[in-house]
């Protein structure tokens, strides 16, 4: 394995791992029976591999791996400690915490890691993992810490070709994951993070997709997302704290449907679009669901929260002025003050959250004054969404019967093309088509008494369809 700089470099018994994998790859060659092997993308192109059986207690975890990126942060100090030895007792004892924790709250143990665990006890190990000759686990980290739980002392593990790096690494890793087979899949924030790192060494986007097996338009989107959380991790830091991406972890299906109404409102309105936005991802911070979400527009704070805000939660920005980009000293015009006011709210929403979730580590009389901040918004936004519920039941009935008869249009315009092309092959059935037209006729003719009784002063269309029924005598 080629040690670069700037990457996590070689384990300390990295010579001794790599004598006993040369000789068990010599013993496997010189032996008369089946050999196993595995086909790994090797520089864009297949390879087979040797597998041979290793001594589970000799192989490292590798630090890089990203099927626990997020989790890291759940011990700053530990995850510092991983980048300035990752192969320290200490630092692959975090690995093993990690790998085997819930990803979404890892101080709780991963359901998945036990049901894991008990297969290979009850069926043993299907599928090789995948090793550095210095004993780096590329593939099978999580398997190997249940092994070692399990007490078995070998692992079969495939053997990568002795000029790999880090990079290698990296790429061998992404390809075996997402492969369509029994793999546990990479947790969402992960998987916002890897595509983030591949484009960043320089991937095309289109090419990251394919890999993932996604459209390029959703690993766009992932890339907004991630931009979002991170910029919400930033504005949360307060008392030495800050939320962590993980702690969206099970926010997925909520963020992609603020990007799809943001992405939306953009297209005619920046501004509306920058409100929706924040008045949405505050609502995810507190964890408001999917359904309340789509009650939330862009008016939603000056229409019904805003009279429900208490005084602390109702901070008056800073007179907007233009900031200065330095180095090119162009002028950028400051945000909209109905922007600021809520980009304001989602900042003491996202301080007092990021406050209480670290009660360990923020005197009990602070951990109080932001449980309180957090309470009275959660208040305030949650008697707001009534109101705003009510009005999009009213607006959705208003809109109910013309979005019916949009849609028979769109289904008559179909019948148009399946009669031409029926006809065109002799094969339309006249009778019955006649039959459906006079059904059509008699729901219209309901159609127009039932205007006549609800619509008092009607349009050009109404009146066109009363007038047919009238000129109709049957």
């Amino acid at each position: 394995m080629t040690n670069n700089p700037g990457n996590f470099g070689l384990p300390p018994h990295a010579a001794k791992n790599k004598e006993l994998v040369e000789q068990r790859l010599q013993d496997v060659a010189a032996g008369s029976g089946l050999q196993e092997t595995l086909t790994i993308e090797w520089r864009t192109k297949p390879q087979v591999v040797q597998v041979i059986d290793m001594p589970v207690d000799a192989l490292y975890y590798n630090p890089g791996t990203h099927r626990i990126r997020a989790q890291r942060s759940y011990d700053p100090q530990l995850d510092r400690r991983l980048d300035e030895d990752a192969w320290s007792d200490e630092s692959q004892d975090y690995l093993d915490f990690l790998l085997k924790a819930e990803p979404s709250d890892p101080s709780k143990r991963d359901k998945d890691f036990d049901a894991l665990k008990q297969s290979l006890e009850d069926f043993r190990q299907n599928e090789p993992g995948l090793i550095t000759r210095e004993g780096i686990l590329v593939n099978g980290n999580t398997r190997a810490a249940a092994l070692r739980e399990l007490g078995v002392a070998e692992i079969r593990v495939a053997v990568l070709p002795d000029s790999c790096t880090w990079a290698d690494i990296n790429r061998v890793e992404l390809s075996l994951q997402l492969r369509h087979d029994t793999r546990r899949p990479y947790s969402y924030i992960n998987r916002l993070l890897t595509i983030d790192e591949q484009v960043e060494a320089g991937r095309p986007l289109k090419e990251v997709a394919r890999d993932f097996r996604i459209r390029e338009s959703t690993a766009e989107q992932d890339l907004w997302v991630l931009s979002c959380l991170r910029d919400l991790s930033d504005r949360s830091a307060a008392e030495g704290v800050r939320l962590r991406l993980l702690d969206f972890e099970d926010a997925q299906e909520r963020l992609r449907e603020v990007h799809r109404a943001y992405a939306k409102e953009s297209k005619s309105d920046v501004q509306k679009a920058e409100l929706l936005k924040e008045n949405r991802l505050a609502a995810i911070v507190m964890n408001f669901s999917k359904t309340d979400l789509r009650l939330i527009e862009a008016d939603f704070r000056n229409r019904y929260l805003e009279q429900r805000l208490p005084a602390e939660l109702k901070p008056a920005p800073a007179a907007a002025s233009g900031r200065v980009i330095p180095g090119i000293n162009r002028a950028v015009k400051a945000e909209a003050p109905q922007v600021a006011a809520a980009r304001a709210f989602t900042d003491s929403v996202l301080r007092a959250k990021a406050v209480v979730r670290s009660q360990a580590k923020v005197p009990p009389a602070q951990v109080e004054a932001a449980s309180t901040v957090f309470e009275a918004a959660h208040r305030a936004v949650e008697d707001a969404l009534e109101p705003a519920g009510k009005d999009a039941r009213v607006r959705k009935r208003k809109q109910a019967a013309p979005d019916r008869l949009n849609d028979a249009c769109q289904d008559i315009e179909q019948c148009i093309t399946d009669m031409v092309l029926a006809s065109g092959a002799r094969s339309l059935d006249e009778e019955a088509l006649d039959e459906a037209v006079l059904k059509l006729k008699a729901t219209l003719k309901k159609l127009a008494q039932a205007t006549a009784q609800t619509i008092e002063v009607p349009g050009e269309g109404v009146e066109w369809l009363r007038e047919a029924v009238k000129r109709d005598p049957s």
